[in-house]
């Protein structure tokens, strides 16, 4: 099944999931998205893990997505 994950964890109305995919593909195409994503690259995580912008190294993929936080810390500490 193509899209995103999470259509089928969040039980979403059709209408909703779409709107949803196009918010979370426009959020990760965003400066901020790409740069994220650059930088998570270069980290090269062995699998299972994820790069923690906040504290700059990888952690279980789980830890990294329960602590998740949208304050803009990992904004401010890398003057983004």
């Amino acid at each position: 099944m193509k899209g995103t994950p999470f259509k089928l964890k969040q039980k979403l109305e059709p209408a909703a999931a779409k709107r949803k995919a196009e918010e979370d593909q426009k959020a990760a195409m965003s400066a901020w998205g790409k740069y994220k994503k650059r930088t998570a690259q270069k980290a090269n995580c062995p699998k299972g893990y994820d790069f923690d912008h906040a504290s700059g190294k990888c952690i279980l993929a789980s830890e990294n997505r329960a602590k998740n936080s949208r304050s803009g810390a990992t904004k401010r500490k890398y003057n983004y």
